[in-house]
């Protein structure tokens, strides 16, 4: 097990930190203070320096402001004290019970696609099923860390195959916003502008607006001429306490019609590719 020992970024003091976090979240002092049960004076003290938090302090103001865990390190080594979330590997022994479960429910998906991603997207781990979309994409961009987003949108990746890129490409790069939003984190932020330069001749709503009938933005894909139609659920640890555990992401992939159900079917029947 590893613990996460970066420092606060670029040195600043940890009230400037936490005041950047509150006014992310759009919350007003007054407000984060109810929630938090101090005062307003010592917030305002806390953000203004002129009184140091307490390492419980630190971790309560964390969590009213649901600062992701990774960050929540970095308000504690800004406020002088250690970080009190580790992160460990996928691969140390104590990380055993993630594994299987996380093993279990992609199995247990098939034949529908199941992947798994960390924070930044990168592909960690896969069911069998997945090679139906993998398939599809130049073997360069399956170099590890594979990412996800870029295996999509990629012009050498999915991108030629998905028949409604505008629609999808909103989704994820909206969901991606949201994270850069959520995490502050400069890496997504960079990936976030590394997608929007793809080229991309389908129209991009800028709202995604339900049309009749529709429930779920689906992924329509096209493979060996087949067209096909997924919708995708998200599953996350629910009370992680460990960096790596926290940031895990299972994408489940299932059939939105009883055609891409039976041919996904017959895709496993043949070996999956």
């Amino acid at each position: 097990m590893t613990t996460t020992v970066t420092a606060g970024r670029a040195g600043r003091p940890v009230g400037e930190l936490l005041r950047e976090w509150r006014d992310r979240r759009r919350i007003s002092q007054l407000d984060l203070a109810i929630s938090a049960e101090i005062s307003t004076r010592h917030l305002s003290f806390v953000e203004t320096g002129r009184s140091k938090p307490s390492r419980d302090m630190v971790l309560r103001l964390g969590e009213h402001l649901e600062v992701p865990l990774r960050e929540r390190n970095q308000l504690l080594l800004a406020a002088g004290y250690a970080p009190a979330y580790p992160e460990s590997g996928l691969g140390d022994p104590e990380m055993a019970a993630v594994r299987k479960a996380v093993r279990q429910l992609m199995t247990s998906h098939e034949p529908y696609p199941a992947a798994v991603v960390d924070r930044g997207w990168n592909l960690v781990d896969a069911n069998a099923s997945v090679s139906i979309m993998t398939d599809l994409v130049s073997p360069t961009l399956m170099t590890p860390p594979a990412n996800v987003l870029r295996l999509t949108l990629h012009p050498e990746g999915m991108a030629p195959y998905v028949l409604n890129l505008g629609e999808w490409r909103a989704h994820l790069l909206g969901r991606l916003r949201r994270q850069v939003t959520q995490t502050a984190d400069p890496t997504l932020t960079e990936l976030l502008e590394e997608l929007l330069a793809y080229p991309c001749d389908d129209p991009v709503p800028e709202v995604e607006v339900p049309g009749p009938g529709d429930i779920f933005v689906p992924l329509r894909l096209r493979h060996e001429g087949v067209d096909l139609t997924f919708f995708s659920t998200v599953s996350t640890f629910g009370t992680p306490l460990d960096i790596t555990v926290a940031e895990l992401v299972i994408e489940s992939f299932f059939p939105a019609d009883t055609a891409t159900a039976e041919y996904l079917r017959s895709y496993a029947g043949r070996g999956m590719g």
